[in-house]
């Protein structure tokens, strides 16, 4: 039996990850991510977050560092570490030519999920998702907003113990953002750690236990936002304020373009 006051399970640990294309995209990035943790990874455009998901996803090889999962090293093992994540890139890739519902009897039989509960879990995704209409409609024909939906309903289906996000509100109006958020929270009362990446800080300021901002492919700061206010100047700032004295300065470079292989649910059990 684990004490009482055991210190939660790790979910994340990375150590000195870097990655160059013709330039220095992600640069000796560390961080560690609990268990049950919602973590939030800002920064201005080209900052390095999607080269940084990307390469804890498997979808790119590290130049350097270490990348454990729940003390599975992803670089070793890579598919072991990918079992136990679900990824949704900023980009969902589907099947064209299959239905939304058919995709996700895809998704469960690629992670060899038991029919009549997978079913279940696919019907109740749809539905708060607000795409049972559209559940026999092949995919070519959605909107990136429905995208979107299809493919977090993917990446929820097996109810990963860690989930990584990059921008997943996209494309989304107001009342499915908000299930979406409501969605995410359940999944870290529940147990489940949430990496997402945003520009919306009022997401991020709403919803995550702790927030790293980097900024030039560098981490410039990592933290509760208390402990991100303190750094900065006075208590009662908005993220926004924070965020902005940390990356003010630094140039806006595009992150190189997503290959072949982004694709969230299927990529990870792959």
């Amino acid at each position: 039996m684990s004490p009482m006051n055991s210190e939660p399970e790790i979910a994340l640990a990375v150590r000195g990850l870097s990655k160059t294309f013709d330039r220095k995209a992600v640069d000796d990035i560390s961080l560690t991510i609990k268990a049950g943790e919602f973590y939030a990874l800002l920064g201005p455009n080209g900052a390095g977050k999607t080269t940084c998901l990307r390469m804890v996803a498997g979808l790119l090889e590290p130049d350097a560092g270490e990348i454990h999962i729940f003390g599975v090293d992803a670089r070793k093992d890579p598919r072991a570490a990918k079992r136990i994540l679900a990824w949704l890139p900023d980009e969902p890739m589907l099947y064209e030519k299959l239905t939304a519902w058919e995709y996700l009897e895809f998704i469960a039989g690629l992670w060899g999920l038991a029919p009549k509960p997978a079913r279940q879990r696919a019907e109740e995704l749809l539905e708060r998702l607000q795409l049972t209409q559209q559940r026999h409609q092949r995919c070519e024909g959605f909107s990136r907003g429905m995208r979107q939906k299809t493919a977090l309903a993917a990446a929820l289906l097996t109810e990963p113990r860690f989930l990584m996000l990059d921008e997943p509100l996209t494309g989304l109006d107001v009342e499915i953002a908000r299930t979406v958020k409501d969605i995410l929270g359940e999944r870290v009362r529940a147990g489940g750690t949430v990496i997402l990446t945003t520009h919306i800080l009022d997401v991020a300021e709403r919803l995550a236990t702790r927030v790293g901002i980097i900024a030039g492919g560098r981490m410039r700061a990592e933290g509760t936002l208390a402990e991100l206010r303190a750094l900065t100047g006075p208590e009662g700032r908005s993220l926004e304020d924070v965020f902005l004295d940390l990356v003010s300065g630094t140039p806006a470079q595009p992150e190189p373009a997503p290959g072949p292989g982004t694709l969230q649910a299927a990529g990870a059990a792959s």
